[in-house]
């Protein structure tokens, strides 16, 4: 393997991964500058404070397709290198150049990158993180849950060879949430649906 070969799958994984789709449909919809709104982060949780559901439903689906995307592409033009490509595509979406570094936490684009790698793997990913946020009710609880569980999933599931790359997506992912763990410890992390003071 070529270095120009690697640094082509690390390029198209963080170029697709940093495309703020969060952002964009926000201003498109005239709802504001959402690094202005909530956490200022530009994933689909955050696009729910403008309280525009179909916006942050649309944002949650790009944001993992454009994940998918990337394992697809990397194994189409160099097989053995999606799982790098994915890793790319999450430092991507949560350090994007276009934004000065300030992007989303990397759930949904974790989980399109798990779903493109292995489906079971995305199929533990959705489950976890749908089934601790239906009982938890916090979203930041949800995604990190899912994100320990993928790699984990992969390891169990005889998917090891892509064990290590979800293993550093998790934490990139863990590190993006670190604001929401403080709070977390603190008792302060919101509960989806409630009001904030």
């Amino acid at each position: 393997m070529s270095a120009t070969v690697l640094i082509s799958a690390l390029v198209l994984g963080y170029v697709l991964g940093s495309i703020p789709f969060g952002v964009i449909l926000v201003r498109m919809a005239g709802a504001g500058d959402l690094h202005q709104i909530g956490s200022g982060g530009t994933g689909a949780t955050n696009v729910l404070r403008t309280g525009r559901k179909g916006l942050a439903a649309a944002t949650l689906l790009l944001d993992l397709l454009k994940g998918v995307l990337v394992v697809f592409l990397a194994r189409s033009f160099w097989p053995g290198l999606e799982a790098i490509a994915g890793v790319a595509a999450i430092i991507g979406h949560c350090y994007p150049i276009w934004l000065r570094f300030k992007g989303g936490k990397g759930v949904a684009t974790l989980m399109g990158v798990a779903l493109g790698l292995a489906w079971p793997i995305g199929a533990i990913f959705a489950v976890v993180w749908i089934g601790v946020l239906a009982i938890t009710r916090i979203s930041s609880v949800g995604g990190m849950s899912a994100a320990i569980a993928a790699p984990i999933a992969a390891q169990v599931l005889g998917y090891q060879i892509y064990a290590p790359a979800l293993a550093a997506m998790a934490v990139v992912v863990l590190w993006r949430h670190r604001d929401n763990i403080r709070r977390l410890f603190a008792g302060k992390e919101p509960r989806i649906g409630s009001k904030k003071g």
